[in-house]
């Protein structure tokens, strides 16, 4: 059962509930509206432009924020409605699942909101994909099953090593290990974690498999512990084009040759835009020629730029500090541009490098027991991986 399938079910169920103030002789007129989340959405501008007042929305979600953020949010969600049209679309019940598993209902009961939480037991399996790149990264996973968001995550995770433009050769085969999460009965509630991913690229492995520390932050490392992370993201963005490499180039507005300090990737516009390292804002404006672009600041005498964004990430400016893999805007065409693409540098004290071969700092490695807890982990995921590949479709995990 789909999350969408459980959550219309749901509202069903809310439908079957009493509501104090009303006469069960005449039940109200009452309409289901399941809304999804956009980009730059907030759970307030969602409820108005379902027709609720202003008023009620933000009384709602006052009583939802004791259990749940409004702010937490995230794109692709899905909140379930149940409003009266008779009574200036009041809002009679709400619904979200902030996580798979976790469903949290909003319901007015006379003149207050209730508030209800369940929790459905979650088991965690292991399942892997294994395939010959075919049509890219991003396509060959998702036609074999791989979740959308985890497919994101793997391409910024691996940006730090590969060129998903021009590293992929025909032949090529990729291998990840993920989360699936089920209910006791074996429905799908959802994904978790990717936990590991290889890549054969013209012979030479890549293999990277996650880890968390003991401080409960997650990073991606090699085999031997070295960081695949800790470096800069040679492709701050998802499923882009290298249109213009790096060095002397005709200009094509100008018309005449120059030195191209950056690289260019064509992209839909509003494609997000990720920091490519951890940093601090130093600028985000209007420059001359390259219109919408932020200025990341990084330690090392290390600047990154940004160029002919559409818009920035909201609330955005200098002085705020971003993590890598943040997104700090969207693809677009201000500035001098002749279609909508990300113009990207990396300059070191003052001097532009190639992003595709700057020599550029790498993090730390594991070290003692954090290394041995690593390779305990290491040694476990690849045995259940090898029960997969004999035959088993899926491997189950320890519960949550």
């Amino acid at each position: 059962m789909t999350p969408a399938t459980r959550l219309a079910l749901s509202i069903c169920a809310l439908l079957a509930a009493p509501i104090a103030d009303v006469a069960a002789s005449e039940p109200p007129a009452e309409a289901q509206r399941v809304l999804t989340v956009r980009r730059g959405d907030t759970l307030g501008e969602l409820l108005t432009s379902a027709g609720i007042g202003q008023a009620e929305a933000h009384e709602a979600i006052g009583a939802l924020a004791t259990v749940f953020p409004p702010r937490s949010l995230a794109v692709g969600q899905e909140v379930g409605l149940r409003l009266a049209p008779d009574r200036d679309n009041a809002l009679l019940a709400l619904e979200i699942e902030p996580a798979p598993g976790r469903t949290i209902a909003l319901r007015r009961q006379g003149d207050r909101w209730v508030v209800e939480e369940q929790v459905i037991p979650r088991q965690r399996h292991l399942a892997r994909i294994e395939a010959p790149i075919i049509g890219g990264v991003y396509l060959t996973l998702t036609r074999a099953g791989m979740p959308a968001p985890l497919t994101h995550a793997l391409i910024r995770a691996l940006s730090h090593e590969v060129d998903f433009q021009r590293d992929i050769q025909p032949g090529d085969r990729i291998a990840v290990a993920f989360e699936r999460l089920r209910a006791p009965d074996g429905d799908l509630l959802g994904h978790g974690q990717l936990l590991h991913a290889s890549l054969t690229l013209s012979g030479r492995e890549l293999s990277v498999w996650r880890h968390v520390e003991a401080d409960g932050d997650a990073a991606w490392y090699y085999a031997d512990g070295r960081p695949l992370a800790g470096g800069f993201l040679r492709t701050p963005l998802d499923g882009a084009r290298l249109t213009s490499g790096f060095g002397m180039r005709r200009h094509p507005v100008l018309g005449f040759s120059r030195r191209h300090e950056g690289l260019d990737f064509a992209a839909p516009p509003g494609t997000p835009i990720y920091a490519a390292a951890d940093g601090v804002v130093a600028a985000a404006r209007m420059e001359r020629g390259y219109g919408r672009t932020v200025r990341l600041r990084h330690p090392g005498g290390i600047e990154t730029v940004y160029a002919h964004m559409s818009r920035f990430a909201r609330n955005l400016k200098p002085g705020d500090r971003v993590r890598q893999g943040d997104v700090i805007g969207a693809v677009g065409s201000s500035g001098m541009s002749t279609g909508p693409h990300l113009h990207y540098e990396i300059r070191l004290a003052g001097r532009a490098q190639d992003p595709a071969r700057a020599a550029l700092p790498a993090g730390e490695r594991l070290r003692g027991t954090e290394l041995a807890a690593f390779h305990d982990r290491r040694r476990e995921l690849n045995r259940q991986m090898a029960q997969i590949a004999s035959g088993r479709t899926e491997v189950a995990l320890a519960g949550d």
